[in-house]
């Protein structure tokens, strides 16, 4: 490809429109161009990277017997027959408009439903089908760019089968595969357990590490353990300080409101204090109860309290339901009919503190159940670090992460409530067993790009280039230079290299950092020993230079291209 004959606008500030390292070198390089209502343009060299990722992608997944499929972007009121279409609302990648037509985030109900219709029997199955299909948020301020792109593009699959143990297998195959792509990608991922979310059984997202990363992963330290923050499992076993017990006693606090105002005044660690959280769970005032040096999760509240809305009680509502001001809440006498729930840490507590549910005052030597009760213990806070793995190897530590891949098993009651099911060997009805596999792909190239980088620009390995070769004139307005460079492009090309030919009329300092910044492997330039005949091959990614004469530059990128 000439370069005067395609579009690769580059750029030589960083974009002020551009927040990450990824789409400011992408805009930067010519890749990419964003819109200010948070979509972008793929021009021609991302198009070319993007379709070397979907390759491996394909490859991969074929291997393991999968067939591609095409599924329209609008389903017609079909989530309704499964009764989940309220449960679809605001969801990453779904939108509605006036015909209740809905763009979703998964096909996993169109796909159950077409092969509930059109196979009948066991003997059909398994099957794996999958596609390449652009996705929406709803975002209406979408952030970190890329990575958070308002139209971004998936892989999605669903494996069908007849049994839960051929279900088992063909999960772990195509974890496997993931697994492998990520590897030929160059990628270093994590597999960590996650939300299960609509309709999921068991769940798992590989996550990469990274500072940008929307969301916190909690890792052993001693294994390959890894799991979203936001749902990590809490050890339940905790020893009480080891203290007398003192008598109950209520001292004036005027000025505290905050736990660390309260252990500064009282001179305690916030582990020895209660906070108390007034919460409105689906209308109903519940009080939580965990340490003061843990934070409260309301997804783990929601999911024990089998509730679907939870979220702080207002100061209103506080002062309605427990008669004083948020700040001095606690425990003791709380109003009769308010729940009150606890974390097991709360079971170490001996001589703490907490709000006398009256302004200005507070309790200390706060002992649980002697002094007031809990109707429910459970797992309510996040985990933090430091504490224990919940697979029992080490103890957890934190890192940012971002996810680009996700597996679920589809619990079987999903099946059964869309109708899905097929005649099995003894002849009986049983429910499809179904699990599904989405990559993202847009990240993937965001979080590419980001890898594949240095101050000059981007620097593409050789399998994921959208080019193979960057051959140049150093001085176009030389003869010899630009017949020489124009033989090795038309050469080059017959030998099936992919190049990307710079015949623009620039000066070579223009056409070196261009070069840089697009970050094609090897660059070949013709210059001022063109006339013997000699050309100069860098290596884009060590910046190492060697000259050869044309005769034996064939030789020399089938070395490259055979030992990168």
């Amino acid at each position: 490809m000439k370069q005067s004959r395609t579009l690769i606008p580059t750029m030589r500030e960083v974009p002020r429109n551009a927040e990450t390292k990824s789409c400011q070198m992408l805009m930067r390089a010519g890749y990419i161009r964003k819109h200010p209502n948070g979509t972008y343009s793929y021009l021609p060299l991302a198009k070319r990277v993007m379709q070397k990722i979907i390759q491996i992608v394909r490859e991969e997944i074929e291997k393991r017997d999968a067939i591609e499929v095409v599924l329209p972007y609008i389903h017609t009121d079909l989530p309704r027959q499964s009764g989940s279409a309220e449960s679809l609302k605001g969801h990453p990648g779904s939108a509605q408009d006036d015909r209740k037509d809905m763009l979703f985030a998964s096909n996993l109900q169109l796909m159950t439903s077409i092969i509930s219709d059109e196979i009948k029997t066991y003997k059909k199955l398994p099957l794996l089908l999958y596609q390449f299909q652009n996705r929406f948020r709803s975002d209406i301020k979408p952030s970190l760019d890329l990575l958070q792109a308002r139209e971004f593009l998936v892989k999605e699959a669903y494996l069908f089968h007849n049994s839960k143990e051929g279900l088992n297998d063909g999960f772990e195959q195509m974890k496997e595969a993931y697994e492998r792509i990520f590897s030929r990608l160059g990628l270093t991922v994590d597999l960590a357990e996650a939300d299960t979310k609509i309709a999921g059984e068991e769940s798992y997202e590989f996550v990469i590490r990274t500072e940008i990363g929307q969301e916190w992963i909690a890792y052993s330290d001693q294994s390959d353990y890894a799991v979203i923050a936001e749902i990590a499992k809490v050890s339940r076993k905790y020893e009480p300080f080891d203290e007398d017990l003192k008598p109950l006693e209520k001292i004036a606090t005027p000025s505290i409101q905050t736990i660390n105002d309260l252990c500064g005044f009282l001179e305690v660690d916030p582990s020895k204090c209660i906070k108390s959280l007034v919460l409105n769970v689906d209308g109903k005032i519940v009080v939580a109860l965990v340490r003061g040096d843990h934070q409260l999760n309301l997804r783990k509240i929601a999911k024990i309290l089998n509730a679907t809305n939870v979220r702080f009680a207002s100061d209103e509502e506080i002062v309605e339901n427990i008669g004083c001001p948020k700040g001095f809440i606690g425990p003791i006498k709380l109003p009769i009919d308010i729940m009150v729930i606890a974390d097991h840490g709360i079971k170490s507590i001996v001589n703490g503190a907490s709000g006398a549910n009256e302004e200005g005052y507070h309790y200390i030597n706060v002992n649980p159940n002697r002094d007031f009760a809990i109707n429910l213990y459970e797992d309510i806070r996040y985990i933090e670090e430091g504490d224990p793995s919940p697979d029992g190897h080490g103890t957890i530590q934190l890192e940012k992460g971002i996810s680009i891949g996700r597996l679920t098993k589809i619990n079987p009651a999903y099946a059964e409530k869309m109708g899905a099911t097929i005649t099995g060997q003894d002849g009986k009805p049983i429910p499809l067993q179904i699990a599904s596999f989405q990559l993202d792909l847009t990240r993937i190239f965001a979080v590419l790009a980001e890898r594949f980088q240095d101050e000059k620009g981007l620097s593409w390995p050789k399998h994921l280039a959208p080019y193979d070769l960057h051959v140049m004139a150093a001085n176009a307005e030389d003869e010899e230079q630009h017949h020489l460079a124009e033989l090795l492009y038309n050469i080059l090309t017959t030998y099936r290299y992919d190049v990307l030919f710079d015949d623009r009329d620039e000066r070579a300092g223009v056409k070196f950092a261009d070069a840089d910044l697009i970050g094609l492997p090897i660059r070949v330039t013709a210059g001022k020993k063109a006339k013997d005949g000699i050309v100069e091959l860098k290596n884009r990614k060590t910046g190492e230079t060697v000259e050869c004469v044309k005769e034996e530059l064939i030789d020399r990128l089938n070395e490259f291209y055979r030992t990168e």
